[in-house]
């Protein structure tokens, strides 16, 4: 950024091209030459926009048409981003060099006594590197059945991002030595304004002042990083040798002075690029599709060949069968017709002989029979095992269709079990795309809604006593129907139990998207008893506990002070040890955001009368006195809140008898806190401080602690002072009824 009066040389450092010596070449120059020397094509982007700030109106100088370029606040990160903003990728310096003169020929200037060409507007050149960071991917896994590895594959690659701004500010000139008139007035008006806002910033930065007024002009808005951010910031200051301008260099040293007390906090910029994982995951899963179908295609191949060759074994039995039974029937059939033939032979023979030869040949033939007729039983039974072994073959072949059936009906149930699986595959990857997306819209709503609470003062509730979940509540209400019909779509779709499962997932981020719906679901009074019931209340506590990470501790304290303005639900955070555990969070705490939600959530308890012993034994108000080195203004609201809570139940119990002796807060030491921040330049712990004063003030017992603490003081300038009506009433009233009270006014010469 360059700083000076105009005329001083602010463009000539940082714009100049260097065309016709390569020496003068400007910084916006020379900084493109060393990134394009580091970036590598493969894994980086160079994007470069060209802007100006003209009368307060922020102009695109690479399109001129666009000349009302609106900003934006990222809602999660707090960064600056201008959507409209037209975006060149670079490639080499010479494209570069064409986008400067571009850019340059569209650029404001005017001839002023102080300098021939001079510019009137802010130029800022903004160069955006994103670069994917190799080696941080988990392995895949080959094996197909190993779960883990799937699942650690789904995480998606980290994308580094960094931005380069070169900030031309226009020269601060004084009207009567530039000689502006007319339309060049204005400019230097609107110049001088922007500059003067700058100023303003760098001030309050240099003296830590918890107020910054980067809001005040577009310039201060677009560098909120640069100054007191998360940015490294150069600051070049440009003065002239004349004597006569003394008075600018004066200052202009000045402002340098300042910024160089200004610290900033680096801060290295990674997220997660769902694209990619997305194309990966499309890729595995044509993988996968295509090795099914292979496997499916090879298990049918391998049925057909089987049902085959059990067709050809069957058909070459039955043949084979055939044809031994064909050959023995012929066999026989021969054997038994040459037998006949030779018997009739030999009975002719036979029949020429005589006596005993004749009787001998009959005994013979008979023998003959007997053993042809022994033959033909033989045969018999062979023909009778030949049909049995028939029927065993025709047996065996129903057999195998009935196989061949029952296979045919198994391909059929494990093709449709592989569909299904497709199927429920397929849904089980739909429904997590959509359940991160929706985590990931929620919790960008939900740092949305954040963020204008941060920005926005505190609202009103009955009994002047407000709270953050009341805050959220009409923040949520104001946000329109779009975030409603997310939370709705979300328990439609998804289901709460399937929500709270996510509270113990073993992936960081998830469990922080986690937690910040079921946050932004408790701000709903209609879903408030649906998470109790569901056991959301106690994961909230189990989480608050296990866990290390700040922004999980900050979304649950939140979650649980919205589920502890239900009195059931208060005693029900009490029972599960809750403000042990809220102890413990806000001593390990740093983000006043994360000690706001705490606090806020004890100062709910704080407000039951049936849980002040247990609350106090438990040490719920020596934790909210030890909130109070936190500092924050919005901290200490909550924590007054709350003792005010405390107190107005300790008034209503001594006032019905239930309670005696000196107040709990007194005896904790909290009396010295009260009287010092009731009269807070802060509102909201004005307010409850002096409300606690007053009900602590109507307790008799009390008087004398509150005297010797200069409690009394406090009391006589709220019943004097304080804007609201009821209180100051309280006191004046409180005053007036008191012996002690009286009597100390009468010994300190207190004129009531």
């Amino acid at each position: 950024m360059a700083y000076g009066q105009t005329g001083t040389g602010k463009t000539y450092t940082l714009g100049r091209l260097g065309e016709e010596d390569t020496a003068n070449r400007g910084i916006m120059v020379r900084a493109m030459e060393d990134i394009l020397a580091e970036v590598s094509p493969e894994i980086d982007s160079v994007l470069v926009s060209y802007l100006q700030l003209y009368m307060e109106s922020l102009q695109d100088l690479l399109d001129p048409t666009n000349d009302n370029i609106s900003i934006v606040e990222e809602p999660k990160s707090g960064d600056v981003s201008l959507p409209g903003a037209t975006l060149v990728e670079i490639r080499d310096q010479q494209s570069f060099l064409e986008l400067l003169r571009l850019g340059e020929a569209h650029r404001h200037a005017a001839n002023t006594k102080l300098n021939t060409e001079s510019s009137r507007s802010h130029a800022l050149l903004m160069v955006h590197v994103k670069r994917t960071v190799k080696g941080r991917e988990p392995a895949h896994s080959s094996d197909n059945g190993n779960s883990t590895s799937m699942a650690r594959s789904l995480r998606p690659p980290l994308v580094r991002k960094g931005k380069l701004v070169v900030v031309d500010l226009a020269g601060s000139e004084r009207i009567d030595k530039s000689g502006s008139d007319g339309h060049t007035r204005e400019e230097a008006k609107s110049i001088n304004l922007s500059l003067s806002a700058l100023g303003k910033c760098i001030n309050a930065l240099a003296e830590n002042s918890a107020h910054v007024p980067v809001r005040d002009s577009k310039l201060t808005r677009l560098l909120r990083d640069s100054f007191g951010g998360t940015a490294r910031t150069s600051l070049v200051i440009t003065v002239g040798p004349s004597p006569r301008h003394r008075g600018e260099t004066a200052s202009t040293i000045m402002f340098g002075q300042r910024a160089m007390k200004v610290e900033n906090m680096l801060k290295l910029k990674e997220e997660f690029d769902y694209k990619s994982l997305a194309r990966r995951l499309d890729i595995q899963l044509d993988k996968l599709i295509m090795e099914h179908e292979r496997k499916q295609k090879a298990f049918e191949v391998e049925i057909e060949r089987i049902t085959a060759e059990a067709q050809n074994r069957i058909s070459e039995a039955e043949r084979n069968y055939a044809d031994a039974v064909e050959k023995e029937r012929l066999k026989y059939q021969k054997d038994y017709m040459e037998s006949i033939k030779k018997l009739e032979e030999k009975w002719m023979m036979n029949q020429q002989n005589q006596g005993n030869e004749r009787k001998e040949q009959m005994v013979h033939i008979a023998e003959e029979v007997a053993e042809v007729k022994k033959l033909l039983s033989k045969e018999t039974s062979l023909r009778k095992a030949a049909e049995e072994e028939v029927d065993n073959l025709k047996s065996q072949l129903a057999q195998l269709k009935m196989s061949e059936a029952l296979a045919n009906s198994e391909i059929l149930k494990l093709q449709k079990m592989v569909e299904d699986e497709v199927c429920q595959k397929e849904k089980l990857e739909g429904e997590i795309s959509m359940l991160q997306s929706q985590l990931l819209h929620l919790s960008f709503e939900a740092d949305e809604t954040r963020k204008r609470l941060d920005r926005g003062g505190p609202g009103k509730v009955p009994g002047g006593l407000d709270s953050p979940v009341s805050q959220v509540r009409s923040q949520l209400k104001d946000s329109g129907n779009g975030e409603k019909a997310s939370v709705a779509k979300l328990f439609e779709q998804v289901g709460l139990q399937k929500i709270l499962s996510l509270l113990e997932a073993e992936d960081a981020d998830v469990r922080i998207h986690a937690v910040k719906v079921v946050a932004n679901l408790a701000a709903e009074e209609t879903n408030q008893q649906k998470i109790v019931e569901a056991g959301g209340l106690k994961s909230l506590l189990m989480l608050l506990g296990s866990s290390e990470d700040e922004t999980i501790h900050r979304v649950a304290a939140g979650a649980i002070a919205n589920l502890a303005m239900n009195e059931k639900n208060q005693e029900l955070v009490m029972s599960q040890g809750g403000i042990s555990l809220l102890s413990t969070t806000a001593s390990h705490a740093k983000d006043p955001q994360t000690l706001r939600m705490v606090a806020g959530a004890i100062a709910n308890l704080c407000g039951n009368d049936k849980l002040q012993t247990k609350l106090r034994g438990e040490g719920g108000i020596k934790a909210l006195l030890e909130i109070v080195k936190c500092g924050h203004p919005d901290v200490l609201a909550q924590v007054a809140r709350g003792i005010a809570n405390f107190a107005k139940c300790e008034s209503r119990a001594s006032t019905q008898g239930s309670k005696t002796g000196r107040s709990l807060l007194i005896e904790d030491g909290a009396l010295p806190w009260i009287v010092q921040n009731a009269n807070s330049d802060a509102s909201p712990i004005r307010r409850h401080t002096e409300l606690a004063l007053c009900h602590l003030a109507q307790h008799e017992v009390n008087a004398k602690d509150m005297i010797s603490e200069g409690a009394l003081w406090e009391l006589v300038r709220i019943s004097q002072d304080c804007p609201r009506e009821d209180i100051r009433t309280l006191a004046h009233r409180t005053l007036a009824s008191s012996p002690d009270f009286i009597a100390g006014l009468k010994r300190l010469r207190i004129d009531y």
